[in-house]
């Protein structure tokens, strides 16, 4: 791990760069099955954001746009000029707004998990009640309550512990200010501007994204293809983690 441009990365690999960006209540750890499979094939890159994981001490940003230039400038102090671009969730409105600032960066890019619209009109709670019941349960009740969400096997599920292993080192304020910078984001209008070839991806029992979101982006996106997979909730990444990293092998060049 090696820290640059304040981000934290970790990075493996070697060949053309693909980059991971993780959600919320996550870090780059979050990851490490799609460290082992691409890392014989490209240089993988994944940024802790701040607030998050390895990036914890660091404040975060309170707009998705702000996240996004931090991400693009730490991936420019990397040395990663141009690069594929995946996100997932709060991480997938992240990449939708680097792939409209800096669209002659962008080789490719993996819309998972994830909408244009910041407010998530279909998820299992308001933002609101999330602000009030973090302010009230506080990080590690919260952590554990909503890791619940992203599986079908809930708590049960292999990857939960995990996940909320990681979403521990998640900071109150980071915590708060991603909630604010999903209410105020709407990437509707930067979707016709977004000119990489792109892959949306999507549980088909997500809970945080209903269907709306990931067809918005499929019909929004002009050069963009649609993967649903069955018998999956939030975090298709670790529930089918080899069908998904098949997927995603099977929609990115090695040499774009």
């Amino acid at each position: 791990m090696k820290e640059t441009g304040q981000l934290i990365f970790e990075r493996r690999g070697s060949g053309f760069p693909l980059v991971l960006v993780h959600g919320y209540l996550a870090g780059a750890g979050i990851w490490r099955e799609q460290f082992e499979f691409f890392q014989d094939r490209f240089d993988v890159l994944a940024p802790s954001l701040p607030g998050f994981g390895d990036s914890a001490h660091l404040t975060a940003p309170d707009t998705i746009p702000d996240f996004a230039d931090q991400v693009l400038d730490g991936l420019r102090a990397q040395g990663a000029e141009r690069f594929h671009l995946l996100g997932h969730s709060m991480g997938g409105m992240i990449v939708q707004s680097m792939a409209a600032r800096a669209p002659d960066r962008i080789a490719s890019l993996v819309c998972y998990g994830t909408g244009p619209i910041g407010a998530l009109p279909d998820r299992f709670e308001t933002i609101e009640a999330s602000r009030q019941r973090l302010k009230t349960d506080g990080i590690e009740k919260t952590v554990r309550r909503i890791a619940a969400t992203w599986f079908l096997a809930g708590d049960a599920s292999e990857g939960y512990g995990d996940c909320v292993e990681l979403g521990l080192k998640t900071s109150m304020q980071a915590a708060l200010a991603s909630l604010s910078a999903w209410e105020t984001w709407d990437g509707r209008p930067d979707l016709k501007v977004i000119e990489a070839d792109t892959l949306v991806v999507w549980g088909d029992r997500d809970r945080s994204y209903g269907w709306p979101q990931p067809e918005a982006l499929w019909r929004g996106i002009t050069n963009s293809s649609l993967a649903v997979v069955p018998g999956c909730a939030h975090n298709v990444h670790l529930e089918k983690s080899d069908l998904f990293n098949t997927i995603i092998g099977d929609f990115l060049p090695d040499t774009p």
